[in-house]
């Protein structure tokens, strides 16, 4: 009787949490078992396995009893990435490469029927993990995967991940004659190799502001957005560039720095969106508006991000709002408050980051031309009011800034002035934000309880404007907060210490598009 264990790593929300597949070959009659609350993709791994050693050259002991455990048992396991350290346990059990060597290595990687490993999900975030739990001891955070994966978890600094092809490749430097070599293994003809950590150093690339002509009040909401992490909510007309603008604006924002790139790239890595070209680069996410909620914020058994968690870190535009399902945008409103989602379900709970700033637009009738200055509204008062009145109160009172976007002339769109561009509308959003992490150590937006009252430095005058308007407007308290908290960001674009009278009527004025809820 043999027994060996390989290291590995599941997947639960983005924690990538340690396995151990054990492999145990004994005599009796011949079988092949896999036990550890495997779903079906895992237990398929048994036939690939058995392929992949055959064609490999290798010997796979059909004549044993093969049971193979993947602890915990009470931890799901999904997906392919088990079939690399299952062969390797086979292996490793049957004497045909060394069980000791194994130590303090991890895998991951799916075989296909002749042994060529391919990529898996989730490789960024197993090799964060792996580098946090290793700590201070490098000799433990050794990681093998298959190519793309493996380039994906060398972005982790300081991450020793090895890259292999086949697996012939990883068997060559585990065979019983090496073990008493010293330090790593040699690499052989291309197929093993060690990546360095990956650094990435172009500029992301983001649509210009200045392809937007005229629109200078919207454009004035999405550089004060941006300056202070508020939620904005645009009005107007079919073709007046709602979109136009929202595509815009992650290229107002400030840019990335490794911890954010990191995070944003993990949860891209969970859903197979991640590509190393789009580094740096803070993802804009717009789901069609027959999204459900699932869609949104996660689910699924197992669970996996939803385009709020894939847009962690960026921009979620949300196109034809009042056209979402009720339930999907009553979804939006813890996460919009608490930064993150919280996905349960009978076996598990999974947490997700969703720390997005929230771009919506909408039409301000269901046949999109009311108000417009050429074209008649054909839509009743009371079909006006239901369209409207999709849109809760709490979800409305959530979001920051409410602004018009009228329709332009076609003078206008056709001899208009470009506005200013992206890169210099950034450098006065980058000023307001360190001034305002200077001050708090955190965005505008963030700004609650204790920390409003301390900080926003509001004078007596402003404060008092702020509240006539609010009783004057019928608004929640988290309505009049909100305000109070962009007329900080309003400040502090401008350089000023104390909130002031002005700060605060611009502010009033981006909360004024549409009906209040309370």
């Amino acid at each position: 009787m043999s027994l060996s264990l390989v290291h590995s790593r599941a997947l639960l929300g983005l924690e990538a949490r340690p396995v151990q597949v054990e492999v145990h070959l004994a005599n009796g009659l011949p079988s092949f078992t896999l036990v550890g609350l495997a779903d079906t993709e895992v237990k398929e791994a048994r036939e690939r396995v058995r392929s992949a050693i055959a064609n490999a050259g290798l010997d796979f002991p059909s004549n044993k009893r093969i049971t193979v455990n993947l602890a915990p048992a009470d931890l799901p396991k999904d997906s392919g990435r088990f079939d690399l350290p299952i062969a390797l346990g086979i292996l490793a059990a049957s004497g045909q490469i060394s069980a000791a060597r194994l130590a303090g290595w991890e895998f991951a990687g799916e075989l296909s029927l002749g042994g060529e490993l391919r990529p898996v999900r989730g490789a960024l975030a197993m090799s964060l993990a792996l580098h946090r739990d290793a700590g201070t001891d490098a000799a433990q955070s050794r990681l093998v995967l298959p190519p793309g994966s493996a380039e994906e978890a060398a972005l982790v600094p300081q991450a020793q991940v090895y890259r292999a092809r086949h697996l012939l490749d990883v068997v060559a430097q585990f065979l019983p004659e090496a073990a008493a070599a010293q330090g790593e293994p040699p690499p052989d003809d291309g197929g093993w190799a060690r990546l360095a950590p990956t650094r990435i150093g172009q500029t992301p690339a983001y649509a210009d502001l200045a392809d937007v002509k005229g629109q200078a009040a919207a454009r004035r909401a999405l550089e004060i957005a941006a300056a202070g992490g508020h939620s904005l909510l645009m009005v107007g007309p079919p073709g007046s560039g709602k979109s136009m603008l929202a595509q815009r604006f992650a290229g107002l924002l400030p840019p990335m720095d490794t911890s954010e790139a990191l995070e944003s790239a993990a949860v891209a890595s969970l859903a197979g969106r991640f590509s190393l070209e789009r580094w740096g680069q803070r993802p804009t996410c717009a789901p069609h508006h027959t999204a459900s909620a699932v869609a949104l914020v996660g689910g699924g058994s197992p669970p996996r991000p939803g385009e709020i968690s894939l847009a962690h870190h960026g921009v979620l535009f949300l196109d034809e709002l009042p056209e979402f399902p009720r339930a999907a945008l009553e979804a939006l409103r813890e996460p919009l408050e608490s930064g993150h989602i919280r996905i349960s379900r009978a076996a598990m709970q999974s947490e997700f980051p969703a720390r997005f700033q929230l771009i919506a637009a909408m039409n301000p009738c269901p046949c999109g031309f009311q108000g417009h200055p050429s074209k008649a509204c054909r839509d009743t008062p009371d079909q006006i009011a239901r369209y409207q009145g999709k849109l809760s109160g709490p979800l409305l009172d959530r979001i920051d800034l409410h602004v018009e976007v009228p329709a332009l002339p076609p003078d206008d769109l056709l001899h208009g002035v470009a506005g200013e561009p992206s890169d210099a509308v950034r450098v006065r959003v980058v000023a307001a934000r360190e001034r305002a992490m200077q001050r708090q150590g955190q965005t505008n937006q963030a700004l609650a309880g204790q920390a409003l009252d301390q900080h926003v430095q509001a004078d007596p005058a402003a404060l008092k404007f702020l509240n006539t308007a609010a009783a004057r407007l019928g608004w929640s308290a988290r309505s009049t907060h909100r305000a109070l908290r962009v007329a900080r960001t309003i400040a502090d674009l401008a350089g000023a210490q104390a909130v002031g009278v002005g700060h605060v009527a611009e502010a009033v004025q981006y909360r004024r598009a549409l009906r209040q809820g309370g």
